[in-house]
């Protein structure tokens, strides 16, 4: 279904909607593609963040970071070397 709503853009919301909006775009296509890219964008970084925090809370995974951790500094030079 279809929704409507009207918003009113301040200067810096009316240059981005220029530059969303090329020569064969309505306001309207351009909004609604600014919006579905900006919600892509954020379920990107909302699966990125899921990842991350179950990256950091398992154990397995931070033992391996850890011995991997300690064999880098086994190989990194000594100071004055």
């Amino acid at each position: 279904m279809a929704r409507s709503i009207h918003v009113r853009l301040d200067n810096a919301s009316a240059a981005a909607l220029d530059v969303v909006r090329n020569t064969e775009m309505t306001e309207s296509e351009a909004v609604r593609t600014a919006l579905l890219e900006a919600a892509a964008r954020r379920r990107v970084r909302s699966a990125i963040e899921r990842e991350v925090a179950d990256l950091v809370s398992d154990p397995d995974d931070r033992a391996e970071l850890r011995a991997i951790r300690e064999q880098l500094a086994e190989l990194a030079p000594t100071p004055g070397d």
